[in-house]
């Protein structure tokens, strides 16, 4: 008997879609506070748009939407360190700043992979 308690615990679907509301209201969040959410929403969308507008084939969009996530994923990344470092401390301390700016980093990784990406999906359609 209590090994079936365990089992119904595990999968209960109850704490599934309590986490997934708790998730959409942490991007939710995200967007009307972080203006660079806004930003990299309001160009990813565009990326994608034109992407089908030039019809891109459908493993090159694959790898524009997984572009596009990765850049979502390292400012959601970023904004949740920053905001962890911020509790631990309010004071200025290097060790902390320069967790943000590894963090920070990650972005710009991201964004200059999305570049090269954008570049060789676009160049060869447009010219």
């Amino acid at each position: 008997m209590a090994k079936n308690k365990i089992v119904s615990n595990i999968f209960k679907t109850n704490g599934f879609i309590d986490s997934f509301k708790i998730s959409i209201k942490g991007v939710i969040y995200l967007f009307l506070y972080h203006r660079n959410m806004r930003i990299i929403f309001l160009c990813g969308a565009a990326a994608l748009l034109f992407g089908f507008l030039i019809k891109l084939k459908g493993l090159e969009l694959v790898a524009l939407s997984i572009t596009v996530a990765l850049v979502f994923i390292a400012e959601i990344f970023n904004t949740a360190v920053e905001m962890m470092m911020d509790i631990v401390s309010s004071e200025h301390n290097v060790k902390i700043k320069l967790v943000k700016d590894i963090a920070a980093g990650v972005v710009v990784i991201t964004c200059v992979n999305a570049l090269a990406v954008a570049y060789i999906l676009f160049w060869r359609k447009l010219w």
